[in-house]
Parts: structure tokens; sequence; C-alpha cells
């Protein structure tokens, strides 16, 4: 399950929520604030952002959205970090109102027309005021919606918005060193520019039986006897020792990644 994935599913089980009821009224009392580690003041209080809160502790992510009851203090964290947008995101936390300080939720879907969110403190009408969570459809060009903050997810995030490629996780690191090709590549005659980085390691490790210029990018005699003696060099003996490579003696040869 992506990170995204687990912060969805943690929101969505809480559907069906509801705040305290006393007096014949919904009183804003609910379990969130009293479990996030410095909002337990804000209980009794409107508790949208509280509950966004609540969800990226519990999904073990709270460094990605920002600890808040506040939606104005919300708008602010994700602009300050460059990670706010007028389109919306998977996984985006959601602002609506003026300066987007009115109500928040978080977005679990969005199509052309609309966006799909999990919201604490709102009512099966979409209202601000409220008195649990709901699952909402809401029209993605409304007024009331102001914005949305964009978590960094180590996966990445699914965006409507066209200027966020550039904002997508690099493409994974090479490997600094070259993976085992098979112990069926190493040929005699075989070409290839790995040949020579496995020479020039060999030589460096001490196992140099080379007599001859031959091309360093071709397997020759001299790879098979320096191989084999930096087979020797690693503990192996015998038959274990000779020709081709294994996994264990060329992951421990470092060859250069080419």
């Amino acid at each position: 399950m992506s990170t995204v994935e687990r912060v969805l599913s943690i929101a969505k089980a809480e559907e069906g929520y509801r705040e305290g009821y006393s007096n014949g009224s919904w009183n804003n009392k609910q379990k969130y604030s009293p479990a996030v580690p410095g909002l337990e003041w804000s209980d009794w209080q409107a508790w949208c952002a509280t509950f966004v809160s609540w969800v990226a502790m519990t999904a073990d992510v709270a460094d990605l959205y920002p600890r808040t009851a506040s939606c104005y203090t919300g708008v602010n964290w994700f602009k300050n970090k460059g990670r706010f947008s007028e389109y919306p995101a998977v996984g985006a936390q959601i602002f609506f109102g003026n300066g987007g300080g009115t109500h928040t939720g978080l977005v679990y879907a969005y199509d052309a027309d609309y966006i799909y969110t999990v919201e604490g403190n709102t009512n099966d009408s979409g209202s601000a005021q409220g008195n649990g969570v709901y699952l909402q459809k809401r029209a993605r060009r409304d007024a009331y919606v102001y914005g949305y903050g964009y978590p960094a997810f180590p996966e990445g995030i699914q965006s409507a918005d066209p200027a966020w490629v550039a904002q997508k996780p690099a493409e994974p690191a090479k490997p600094s060193y070259e993976p085992f090709p098979g112990a069926g590549w190493f040929t005699k005659g075989r070409k290839s520019p790995i040949v020579k980085a496995m020479r020039e390691r060999l030589i460096a490790v001490g196992c140099n039986r080379y007599k001859s210029s031959a091309d360093p990018d071709v397997i020759g005699s001299g790879d098979v006897a320096s191989y084999e003696a930096w087979q020797r060099k690693c503990g192996y003996s015998g038959s274990a020792a000779t020709w081709p490579p294994g996994k264990t003696t060329w992951d421990k040869l470092h060859v250069p990644n080419v």
C-alpha cells in the first residue's frame, strides 16, 4: 500500500463518526483533538483541520501535513513549502472559503468536473458547520473551493496541475556498481565496456594476471586468470575458484557502473 493509499484508507474509515450531542445540539466534542499532541486545547471547537492532522498522525506521515486546528495556518504551511495549487490531487488537503480559512478536508479522487473528499466537522449538505465525518462530492469550479495543499508523498502525487510535472519524484538513482550479469554472460570473446571496468578492478585489488595488450573490452585468457586469482583471494579453492565469476565474488569486486 502506498503512502497516499494508507492516508486515505484511514481517513475514509472514519466516515460515519459523529461528534458529541448535548442540550439539543451538536457540540464539537470529538475524539481527534485529545489524540493529537499539541491540539488537545482544540476540543469543543471546529475540528475539520484537526481531523486532517489526526489522519496524518495515525498514518505515520505527520510531517506531510500541517499539525494545526486552523485552516488559515494550513494554507500558509503548504504555500511556504511551495506545495499549493489551484488544481486537485489525490491525497491533497483541500481548503474552502475566503483565503482557504473556512473549512478543509482530504481529496480521495477527482475528475473533470468534481472532487471527492473526506471531511470532518461537516454534514450531509456539505456545510462547514457540521457534526461528523462525511464523504463529499463537490464541484471543482465552485467559488467556495480555494485551493489544495500537496503533501510530499515519497511516491509522488497524482495531480491535475499541468505545471506539477517538475515536482514528481526523481528517477531511482543508477546503482553504484554493475549488477551481476549471470554466469552465462562471461564467455570468451564477449565485448562490452563492463569487461574493461572489471579488468581495472581486478588490477586494483592485486589480481593482475594479464600478459598481453589485448582489446580491453573483450574477455580473454588474462581475464580468466585474473578473476580466478580474485576468487582465490576471496577464500575459494579448487573448482569453486574457477571461471566463470559467481555473484558473491562479483558483488565484492565492486565493478563500477558503466
